[in-house]
């Protein structure tokens, strides 16, 4: 039990720390792509000032000038944006190891999709990782002539293609956290690959007296509008993990390729709207129309059938030796009347609650099988602490609760 404490608070922990990263860089991420947008041409300022725009705040006046391409000479105080990024892909990418690696047969595996062994699915997580980075930034360098609409077509194209991919390799949460880790993966590497290395180009020709080369500031504009419009689909990507509806339907490929739409049209509402001032009003009826859309998507369930060795309790994992165990205690006949009585209900491939499509967190009670590969959750939520059943709806007494504890510890 010590361990399953640890662990629980080790994912709070640094969740924690990536929501609060992720704010960070989030937040100066639209900060900039808005002011660069709402710059207005001085008529009067010093020599390569591009735009400059006054802002009122915590009532204080701002006076803010973007040069061009940079100042004549280096300014003694010069802030840079870059460990939002770096700590927020640190975070994320720890959170990973935590939650998804290390439970891998929990929250990555799903039998009925790809029996994969655990070091098999760590191993593909991390080729998702590098080889998503690889493809996009060839692809950048590559059409980066064909212009912005061009290539962000292209990307879609291939983002939707790996989400397609990872449906039919990973459980559902598996699939979306990794299509999230993924875009976030390529918009940390393109602040620490491209845009940083630019702007340290363009500081290195300041200092030396040399006048910057244009273009590495116009293709860091260039990654930093991708990261841009990036945002809001991974921002969902990673919340819709707690949302079965979203990840455990036989259509959640198409869903995460409509949210990479509704995410970049909501994006271009705001930038229209900070370079123009135009209200585009299409892109609200649009992204409605795309959200209903997958509304009826996730009606449609995909009922997959465990292999036939799996529903027949046989562990398929590196942990078959501790889940055989823990079948064949003798208390486990009692914390199975248990489980079956208070929580499968809801719980089930096909949930018997009423208005319940899927089975909450995609967490299935129903066989010897599912029972023990669920061991270490149900643990945390019904022994160490009272979160399920919520609200305790069904009634699970202190004695019971005590009965999962003893098979727990497996020691009858």
């Amino acid at each position: 039990m010590g361990l399953e404490i640890v662990w629980e608070w080790s994912m709070l922990a640094l969740r924690w720390l990536h929501l609060v990263a992720a704010i960070a860089w989030i937040g100066s991420s639209f900060y900039f792509i808005a002011l660069d947008l709402g710059l207005k041409k001085p008529k009067q300022a010093p020599p390569g000032v591009l735009g400059e725009e006054w802002q009122v705040h915590g009532g204080g006046f701002y006076h803010i000038q973007k040069y061009g391409v940079a100042p004549e000479h280096m300014p003694d105080d010069l802030v840079w944006f870059k460990w939002e990024a770096y700590t927020t892909w640190l975070s994320g990418f720890a959170l990973l190891c935590v939650m998804y690696y290390a439970g891998a047969h929990l929250y990555l595996i799903d039998p009925a999709v790809m029996p994969l062994s655990r070091w098999q699915a760590i191993l593909i997580s991390l080729v998702v990782l590098v080889a998503g980075w690889v493809v996009y930034d060839q692809l950048c360098k590559r059409l980066i002539t064909l212009g912005d609409t061009a290539v962000f077509i292209i990307l879609f194209i291939f983002m939707s293609l790996v989400g397609f991919a990872l449906t039919h390799v990973y459980s559902g949460r598996g699939a979306f956290i990794h299509i999230g880790a993924m875009t976030a993966t390529i918009m940390a590497a393109n602040v620490a690959h491209v845009i940083i290395p630019n702007q340290r180009v363009v500081v290195a020709d300041l200092i030396a007296g040399r006048k910057p080369d244009p273009i590495y500031g116009k293709i860091a504009k260039q990654r930093s509008l991708h990261n841009n419009y990036l945002t809001l689909p991974v921002i969902f990507f990673f919340i819709a993990n707690h949302y079965p509806l979203a990840t455990n339907t036989g259509w959640s490929w198409l869903i995460i390729a409509l949210v990479l739409v509704m995410g970049a049209l909501i994006r271009h509402f705001f930038n229209t709207l900070h370079a123009t001032g135009r209200h585009l009003l299409w892109v609200w009826v649009a992204t409605l129309a795309l959200f209903v859309v997958i509304i009826g998507l996730s009606t449609y369930p995909a009922v997959r059938s465990l292999p036939q060795e799996e529903a027949a309790g046989v562990p398929f994992d590196p942990l078959d030796g501790q889940m055989r165990e823990l079948v064949r205690s003798q208390e486990f006949d009692a914390a199975q009347a248990t489980i079956m009585a208070r929580c499968s209900m809801c719980h089930s491939r096909q949930p018997l609650w009423e208005g319940m499509a899927h089975p909450p967190l995609g967490v299935v009670l129903e066989s010897e099988f599912d029972i023990a590969r669920e061991a270490s959750r149900i643990a945390r939520q019904a022994v160490l602490s009272h979160a399920m059943p919520p609200g305790n709806v069904t009634g699970m007494t202190e004695d019971e609760r005590a009965q999962l504890a003893r098979w727990l510890r497996n020691d009858g």
